[in-house]
This record gives C-alpha cells, structure tokens and sequence, in this order.
C-alpha cells in the first residue's frame, strides 16, 4: 500500500471513529463524505431539528502534497495525536486551521 493509499484509510478510520449519533434529533444525519479523486474527507451532521436546519461540519481533511491538512476540527479530540498515533509521521500533518505563520511553533508540518 503506498503512502496515498495508507492515508486515505486512515483518515476514513478516523472519521468513522468520531462519527456519533446527533444527539438531539433523529432526523439528522451523520454523514461521512470521501472525495478520494480530489482528497477531500469531511464529518457533517444534516437534516432537521424541529422546524431548524442543521448543518454542521465536524472534521474536515484534505490532502496535499502527501501531507494530511486538519482544516477543521469541531471535535474535543486531539485529531492531529490521533493521526500520529496511527502512524502518520507529524511531518506529514499540517494544522490548516491555523495561520501559516503559527503553525510553525505546533510541532508538526508548516505547509
């Protein structure tokens, strides 16, 4: 499995892993959306609670240049520790969600 392959599951696992019921409505839904041709994984919620639209973007990955982007993380989890302790090196995980210019001091990659 080369590198690509590798961090395509991964990040699936991932996302499967934080993938938990709406906890106020049974008309939204948990959505997993996989775009392996352009590399973009995202965790939604959507539908409906009561007479109020919901759609909220939980976790959001791309990746790029071999390097996984977190350019999203509506979670409390640690994403990018999780990431390293399933074996991607923090070379290859870039914080998207920060400035490139703090993203320096994170111990992970820059860009």
């Amino acid at each position: 499995m080369d590198k690509l392959q590798q961090y395509q599951q991964i990040i699936r696992q991932v996302l499967t892993e934080q993938a938990h019921p709406y906890a106020h409505s049974n008309e939204v839904e948990t959505e997993i959306i996989c775009d392996t041709e352009h590399d973009h994984y995202q965790l939604t919620y959507i539908g409906w609670e009561d007479q109020q639209r919901i759609f909220n973007l939980i976790l959001h990955f791309d990746i790029k240049d071999g390097k996984i982007w977190i350019q999203h993380n509506g979670t409390e989890v640690a994403i990018a520790q999780v990431l390293t302790e399933k074996g991607v090196p923090p070379s290859d995980i870039v914080l998207g969600f920060h400035s490139p210019f703090k993203r320096q001091f994170s111990g992970y990659a820059i860009a």
